[in-house]
């Protein structure tokens, strides 16, 4: 493997891990199904979470370009920078509706 393919290994990895938290995969989803920019409230009411949590998830998606915001006076709204890496969960979790119950209850 050359150094090139081992760096994008490596970023690949990183991308894998933050998507590895079921919180971040919801803001994803609830992302794509708004029909326009949604502020941080608005995301925490909607999947009953603190909003506090929101933000720190929201900070990690943007951190690797997953989602982007915007502010508007003292409201900041979040988006979709990236929707092909839902593509990704897409296949994901098609693969675990087929696959389920051959999964092991505990990873570790």
């Amino acid at each position: 493997m050359t150094r090139t393919d081992t760096n994008l290994v490596s970023e690949a990895a990183k991308i894998y891990k933050v998507l590895s938290n079921s919180r971040r995969i919801s803001i994803l989803f609830f992302l794509r199904n708004a029909s326009t920019e949604v502020d941080v409230s608005t995301i925490a009411t909607t999947l009953d979470l603190a909003q506090p949590v929101v933000s720190k998830q929201l900070g990690i998606l943007e951190k690797y370009n997953l989602v982007k915001h915007h502010k508007h006076g003292t409201h900041v709204f979040y988006f979709l920078n990236d929707p092909d890496v839902l593509s990704m969960i897409d296949a994901m979790i098609e693969h675990v509706e087929h696959t389920a119950k051959e999964h092991p209850t505990n990873l570790y």
